[in-house]
């Protein structure tokens, strides 16, 4: 270039060269310039890309010099690709030299070089997975290296080809690839998925990646303290200096952002938590994000919807038209995404026998997992319906259809769903008296609980048809339970004597058909006798209940003074029982 320069004819005899458009600018110049004069210099992970497209752009090629910079900068490179934390550091340079890097594929090799490590630990640390390209089999010995990756124990003399952290959790990789820029960070991703890395962890990255760079997600997913996979708190990993340094980005910036993440997101179900998954909608809403983005948060969310918890489930209304406190139309979309699931993943949607079946074992287990997933979504909307439905600006419609999604089967007790209809009702006393009872038939009087029906035959916020309703089927619940009784106590004489008439054409129900079971396997194991104590206790508990429908009377005879065809029900239906009038334990706010 300085042999072909002529210098203009006002200009002197001064050579003037302008390189502005060297990769890497004045630094990788200075170090060609170095490598030419037999300077000393220093190679590393964090110059060796910038030298390299430096040289390529100079033409420091084997053809001039012998061993020239453009052998040596690839001689380096290759060892810099063999290391875990060098390529990593390698990558993130090449942003500033990029056109440059490409057309070296240097960035596809960084690229290439970091996914296999990845997957091969992967792989190894979870045999059953086999991570296809990979070269060598996922049952490979634990202890061993692999590609300069220590799968068990220190990695290969102590070089860094893996962060220490990655013998205590799978997510040892989820920090360093944070700090990439979103496309190099996509083919990096793409490239795994290639290799065959579980979904598992390749949402877990995405999950660390998206809380780094979303401010607002911050706020409702702590990834400080969550826990992406491992067993030994590796999780639990916190964000470091540098990435807290780094300045939030713009609002049009961040919207893209989250709708290439939610894109990038697998397919799978229920790799990505349902509570990021809301805190990514919730982003959404507040970013305007595309219509299409916020519908695959919502399919994605209700299709593991019996994952979710009350709080995350609360997202604020941040329409144009806000009219209430809170997103109902969303969350009813959630809902239904959930029950036109077909994933055939066993939610039993459409098989009540299911539900009831689970929900029979959860009792007898003892144990809220053990619940099917409608069950586990039919409590969480009776404890949202209870939390919308203080507000005043909830029309009616609304909460009678999203309280109508979840099918009758789903609810093994009807506690919840009344706890939220009686605090409608005190929120919105102006209700008539059909829209009141229009509202009840959401309500199931025969599956109320002990307490649930006390309290609502005391609430005079229910319309008396209701309460009329609660007291005819809790009578005829203890008439069962004192048939019941009395064909345990005929038995626990043995002497032959004939149950109580009419016993036997009623089957127990509940906790006192329970009992009789109870009582009549004792018996049956003692030869048909059973100890005086027990006959006594029997008749102590009928006893007891005699005194309860006595009161149960005189409550349905105050209720029924207004109206004289009350008295006239309670003489053909025969009412004048309760099992228990205790204090109300409905909360009724």
């Amino acid at each position: 270039m300085i042999g072909e320069y002529q210098a203009p004819e006002d200009g002197g005899n001064m050579c003037t060269l302008q390189l502005d458009d060297i990769p890497g600018g004045a630094k990788a110049f200075e170090l060609a310039a170095r490598f030419c004069y037999d300077v000393k210099i220093e190679l590393n992970a964090l110059n060796v890309v910038c030298l390299r497209c430096a040289a390529e752009y100079l033409r420091m090629t084997d053809d001039y010099a012998e061993g020239n910079l453009i052998t040596q900068a690839e001689s380096f490179l290759a060892d810099v690709l063999a290391n875990w934390k060098d390529s990593i550091k390698a990558l993130e340079t090449c942003e500033s030299v990029l056109p440059t890097a490409e057309d070296l594929q240097i960035v596809s090799r960084c690229i290439t070089a970091l996914a296999s490590k990845a997957c091969a630990f992967d792989a190894a640390a979870w045999p059953g997975q086999a991570a296809a390209g990979g070269g060598k089999s996922a049952s490979h010995d634990r202890d061993g290296l692999w590609n300069g990756i220590g799968t068990g124990g220190t990695p290969r003399g102590g070089s860094g080809a893996v962060p220490s952290s990655a013998c205590s959790g799978m997510d040892w990789w989820y920090e360093d690839v944070s700090f990439l820029s979103l496309p190099m960070f996509k083919r990096l991703i793409q490239a795994m998925e290639g290799k065959g890395m579980r979904a598992e962890s390749i949402a877990g990255a995405i999950m660390f990646y998206a809380g780094r760079f979303l401010p607002g997600l911050k706020r409702n997913t702590s990834f400080s303290n969550a826990s992406f996979g491992g067993d030994c708190g590796a999780g639990s990993r916190s964000i470091t200096p540098r990435a807290a340094n780094v300045s939030a980005p713009s609002e049009g910036d961040q919207r893209y952002f989250l709708e290439e993440i939610v894109a990038l997101l697998p397919a799978k179900k229920a790799v990505a938590s349902t509570r990021f998954l809301l805190g990514m909608l919730r982003t959404a809403m507040l970013l305007h994000a595309s219509p299409l983005c916020r519908e695959n948060l919502e399919r994605r969310i209700g299709a593991q919807l019996e994952d979710a918890s009350l709080d995350d489930l609360l997202v604020p209304n941040l329409g144009y038209t806000v009219e209430t406190l809170y997103d109902i139309d969303c969350v009813q979309r959630i809902l239904d995404y959930f029950m036109s699931s077909t994933d055939g993943l066993g939610t039993g949607y459409t098989t009540p026998a299911v539900a009831e079946e689970g929900s029979l074992e959860a009792t007898h287990a003892g144990s809220p997992s053990s619940l099917s997933p409608i069950t586990i979504v039919a409590k969480l909307m009776d404890g949202y319906l209870a939390e919308v439905a203080p507000d005043t600006n909830l029309k009616l419609p609304k909460f009678q259809a999203l309280a109508a999604v979840v099918p009758d089967y789903a609810r093994p007790v009807d506690d919840g769903i009344y706890r939220a209809m009686d605090i409608y009702l005190k929120s919105h006393p102006w209700l008539s008296e059909s829209e009141r009872e229009q509202l009840c038939r959401l309500m199931n009087c025969q599956k109320l609980s002990l307490e649930a029906c006390t309290h609502a035959a005391q609430n005079e916020r229910l319309p008396l048809r209701v309460v009329v309703q609660v007291l005819f089927f809790e009578q005829l619940r203890l008439r069962t339970s004192i048939a019941g009784w009395f064909f345990v106590s005929g038995n626990a004489a043995g002497d032959g004597a004939q149950p109580h008439p009419g016993s036997t054409a009623v089957v127990p129900k509940g906790a006192a058909a329970g009992q009789a079971d109870a009582d009549a396997d004792a018996n049956e194991g003692k030869g048909g006798e059973l100890p005086a104590e027990a006959i006594t206790d029997v008749k102590a508990r009928v006893s007891e209940l005699e005194k309860e429908c006595l009161r149960m009377k005189q409550e349905i005879r105050r209720l029924g003074r207004p109206r004289m065809s009350w008295s006239l029900l309670g003489g053909k239906c025969g009412f004048g029982n309760k099992v228990q009038q205790a204090q109300p334990a409905m909360s009724g706010k």
